[in-house]
């Protein structure tokens, strides 16, 4: 048999409820979610299972996605054997690839993303930032970033062939979706404003690296660099090289740089036989499939144990 990826969704996946049925069933989620709400002091079961609005900003966002796709994996693997070989996350779904291979302890990396979260927050005030999707047949290989670039403006996702985001200040992006539409004038094409309470994967990011590369030299010493070689990079769109710097530099990076699903994608297809998607919500496989890839989506235990055949 050959190898096996599993891939994380990241911002944007959560919902209230999620991994509940996991914490129901399986002691195994019940102790991810008790090692991570006492790293954190706060009681992330109640946080993502009731409806706690909390759990749409930044800050809890992050470490109760996290906890839930953690809590998920662990159950699958304890239960029913599920153990994937390669690993690979969207943007935030990065930081549970890492803990899922091995190459950052759960404390640590539910630390480390709400503190992410807090500085994302932090860094740019609320209604000065914005994103937008840009959807249309064959618009990864459209060259928006210069289009956009005098504007102050990013492309902060390469999601699919057909899905890119922009990301920068509120004025530069309402400026740069007219630009994209009379670039893209005569091809069917959508732009949507998204739901998104910072620019996130854009150079208005770059004032909190310093601090936030601070945070993960401060807990470099428990990572274990070298499993980190199974997990893909978002910022350079292939797998990450095992050393500790480099680890440390990715993540910092990541933060203002473009997520390069795309190439991520491609880098996990090659190396793996078949993907799985887990996570709270299956955002991933349509993507995929734009590259005529197939993936097994699990959001919840019946779905699971359905693509595992158990």
């Amino acid at each position: 048999m050959g190898e096996i990826a599993v891939v994380f969704p990241g911002q944007g996946s959560q919902r209230a409820g999620m991994a509940k049925d996991f914490h129901e069933q399986f002691a195994a989620a019940r102790e991810v979610f008790a090692e991570a709400s006492e790293a954190l002091s706060l009681d992330l079961a109640e946080l993502c299972f009731a409806e706690d609005p909390r759990l749409d900003l930044t800050e809890y966002t992050q470490p109760a996605i996290v906890t839930a796709e953690v809590a998920m994996l662990r159950s699958l693997a304890t239960e029913h054997g599920f153990a994937p070989t390669r690993f690979g996350g969207h943007s935030l779904g990065e930081y549970t690839a890492l803990c899922a291979a091995g190459a950052v302890p759960l404390a640590d990396t539910v630390r480390l993303v709400r503190r992410r979260g807090a500085l994302m927050q932090q860094a740019v005030p609320v209604g000065e930032g914005a994103m937008s999707a840009i959807v249309s047949p064959g618009v990864h290989d459209a060259g928006l970033a210069p289009i956009v670039a005098e504007l102050g403006v990013d492309v902060a996702n390469l999601n699919s062939l057909d899905q890119v985001v922009i990301s920068g200040p509120t004025a530069g992006v309402e400026a740069a979706e007219k630009r994209i539409a009379e670039h893209l004038a005569g091809t069917k094409h959508d732009i949507v404003r998204l739901n998104v309470s910072a620019p996130f994967h854009s150079r208005m990011m770059r004032g909190i690296e310093a601090e936030f590369r601070g945070e993960l030299e401060g807990a470099a010493e428990r990572f274990q660099a070298e499993r980190a070689r199974h997990v893909t990079a978002n910022l350079t769109g292939t797998f990450h090289t095992g050393d500790r710097e480099a680890l440390i530099g990715a993540l910092t990076g990541q933060i203002s740089g473009t997520v390069r699903w795309v190439e991520n994608m491609r880098a996990l297809a090659a190396a793996a036989e078949s993907v799985y998607e887990l996570g709270p919500n299956r955002p991933l496989k349509r993507f995929f499939s734009t590259l005529g890839v197939e993936i097994r989506s699990m959001m919840n235990v019946k779905g699971a144990l359905r693509e595992l055949g158990a």
